[in-house]
């Protein structure tokens, strides 16, 4: 719109107050209406860049997970396998003897699956008792599939207790006293 001449001789540039507000308030509606534009949502490079950053963080929680897990497994078998051994503990102190059955195990220590097959996921704790019933071998698998076993021998020359992980179990003191057993630990 063409000022007219008497504005113009007034030295006035800008248009009226009434004018103006009009053209300030069509800028905002226009930019407004350009930013409804735009906002048309994530792109396919955003979108793959959080797939892959959940992908690389997956890749590293699942193993650890894993791990951790089957160490528990093992935890719990070594803790059964202690368990079993005070039960036999408590056997010797009342008869001077280790005793391999059943029954008498069930009755001592009931939370333990005692020279059973694996009944709702709880492995069975094996028991032997050599021919002096003055050592015990108790053997589980754990979960994970590693094979532990603990053995005791009450008196005599190389007494103590003594621990395998991954071989089986033995009440043979000279045996016992061989590598892969050791008087330390799992």
């Amino acid at each position: 719109m063409p000022m007219s001449p008497r504005r113009q001789i007034a030295g006035r540039k800008h248009p009226p107050a009434h004018e103006r507000g009009t053209c300030q308030v069509q800028f905002l509606h226009s930019l407004a209406s350009r930013r409804r534009d735009e906002e048309q949502g994530f792109t396919l490079i955003e979108l793959m860049v959080v797939v892959l950053i959940i992908a690389i963080l997956i890749a590293i929680a699942i193993p650890t997970f894993l791990g951790a897990r089957a160490r528990a497994q093992d935890r719990a078998a070594q803790s059964d396998l202690r368990n079993g051994l005070t039960a036999e503990k408590t056997v010797y102190t009342d008869n001077s003897t280790y005793d391999a059955t059943t029954a008498t195990m069930a009755a001592i220590e009931p939370s333990l699956n005692w020279n059973g097959a694996i009944v709702g996921g709880r492995a069975a704790t094996t028991v032997t008792v050599d021919a002096t019933k003055n050592v015990v071998c108790l053997t589980e698998t754990s979960k994970s599939g590693t094979v532990f076993s603990l053995a005791d021998i009450a008196s005599g020359a190389g007494a103590g207790t003594y621990y395998n992980k991954g071989g089986g179990c033995t009440t043979v003191a000279a045996t016992l006293a061989a590598a892969p057993w050791n008087q330390t630990g799992f």
